[in-house]
């Protein structure tokens, strides 16, 4: 609501009976009254919930989600975690196969998938010679600092 349209308010409660108005629109609230004050309030779009109720079911999700993964490594297997927050790609194009497969011999050192960071193409290493027992993120899925990405069992 502009200038204008409130001094047109202003006039029309002038000219009138009407002895206190009340008018909401675009999220604007404004009330006037006669011989009283007026009063111009923003009122504030909640389209989503906010963090604080959503954060914490947020956390207890990844919270559960790691503790799966923990409980899935034995104590000879080793998780590859990402080392950057990103997009996962299991291929470096969406036409060609995947760089390993669950079951795959991997060596130290073989490129195990992608992560896209700010347009950037990092590729993501394996930590040992080993059997890829897991892959635990789906081509496409945003990935965070130190989210497990794959399990491996040396060989």
């Amino acid at each position: 609501m502009n200038l204008k349209e409130l001094k047109e308010l202003i006039e029309i409660l002038k000219n009138s009976d009407i002895s206190e108005l009340e008018l909401e629109r675009s999220g604007s609230k404004v009330r006037l009254r006669k011989g009283g004050d007026v009063t111009f309030q923003a009122m504030p779009r909640m389209e989503y919930p906010p963090a604080a109720i959503v954060a914490p079911a947020i956390q207890e999700q990844e919270r559960q989600a790691v503790e799966h993964v923990e409980e899935a490594v034995t104590s000879n297997q080793i998780r590859i975690t990402s080392p950057i927050v990103g997009t996962f790609y299991r291929a470096n194009s969406p036409d060609k196969p995947p760089y390993v497969e669950t079951g795959d011999i991997v060596k130290k050192g073989q490129v195990l998938c992608i992560i896209e960071a700010m347009k950037l193409m990092n590729e993501i290493e394996s930590e040992a010679t080993g059997k890829v027992v897991q892959a635990l993120v789906e081509d496409g899925q945003p990935v965070e600092y130190g989210q497990p990405l794959f399990i491996v069992e040396p060989v």
